[in-house]
């Protein structure tokens, strides 16, 4: 059970060393009218919000005097990232961005990073090892190029994640290829795992600092840090299984379900030609949901609320 019980709203219904899927499901309401739980889904994203914002650059802990204040200051955090203010300001006039935007940075701003952030803690068991909203809103420095760096203190494994939020899935998949193609040179991750290293010498409350700033240190073999290194790619998404069903439990919904699921990641397979693919950990993560639009307009809607309420 992870930090945000994520289970109580999401299911991962497959997990093997390369593929794992989500669910949000359905609920009853008085009158007995079965309804996807979307609203369920939107408090626990949003439960993790502080964590996604400040990692545990601020201690690992929260005085309960200060839960609300704290959650304030994260919504503020949030919103002082450019991609985020826009998004919102889309949103909330009754706006919406379609997968074709021409400006792929406002796709930030959509809340996939967060929702990765969810995903790993309480179902892959890692810790953040860095906040790029904490370094952006307290430094000013450039954020690094991944959507989530965090590390699996058991098996001593770093975490570099992307993340996607679109309409069409076969749209993110491709984007989550190329980032993995333009992420995943020796140059590129050595500049990367230079400006994370700096960042992290200067957090006390870093996990066992010594060890991380040696694997992201740019001496030693490129094949030997990637055997340390897994990469989870999220892509969440629209999808009509949500529509054609009210029963996630059905035998017909789960037939319906895994075999979109397993036609996703023949997809992935099939375009996914990057050359280091035998050395790259990759864990395609596939996260459908009843309506992306929906899902990131209430998000906006709520935080823009907790960003409100201190004034």
């Amino acid at each position: 059970m992870g930090p945000f019980k994520a289970h109580e709203v999401i299911e991962e219904r497959m997990r093997d060393q390369v593929l794992c899927s989500y669910l949000v499901g359905f609920d009853i309401n008085d009158t007995g009218v079965s309804y996807y739980r979307m609203d369920p889904l939107i408090m626990k994203i949003l439960s993790a919000l502080h964590e996604f914002a400040y990692g545990f650059h601020e201690g690992e802990q929260t005085d309960n005097t200060q839960t609300l204040s704290k959650i304030i200051d994260a919504a503020r955090s949030i919103y002082k990232i450019d991609e985020y203010q826009k998004v919102k300001d889309i949103y909330l006039n009754s706006g919406e961005l379609t997968d074709d935007v021409a400006n792929k940075y406002l796709k930030r701003g959509e809340f996939g990073e967060l929702i990765l952030h969810l995903i790993l803690r309480d179902f892959h068991n890692t810790l953040p090892l860095l906040s790029k909203i904490y370094f952006k809103d307290s430094i000013g420095h450039t954020v690094h190029g991944f959507d989530a760096v965090h590390i699996d203190p058991v098996n001593k494994t770093l975490w570099l994640g992307e993340s996607k939020l679109y309409i069409d899935p076969k749209k993110g998949i491709g984007d989550l290829i190329n980032d993995v193609e333009e992420h995943f040179k020796a140059d590129y991750l050595n500049s990367e795992f230079n400006l994370i290293a700096k960042k992290i010498r200067h957090v006390q409350n870093s996990p066992e600092l010594e060890y991380w700033l040696d694997i992201l240190s740019t001496g030693g073999k490129l094949s030997d840090k990637l055997t340390k290194i897994n990469i989870p790619l999220l892509c969440t998404y629209s999808c009509d299984s949500f529509l054609k069903y009210d029963n996630e439990k059905s035998p017909d919904f789960s037939a319906y379900y895994k075999n979109k699921i397993l036609m996703l990641k023949k997809y992935f397979d099939e375009n996914y030609k990057h050359p280091l693919k035998n050395h790259l950990n990759i864990i395609l993560m596939l996260f459908p949901v009843s309506n992306k639009i929906e899902l990131v307009k209430k998000l906006h809607q709520k935080l823009s609320l907790i960003q409100q309420i201190g004034g």
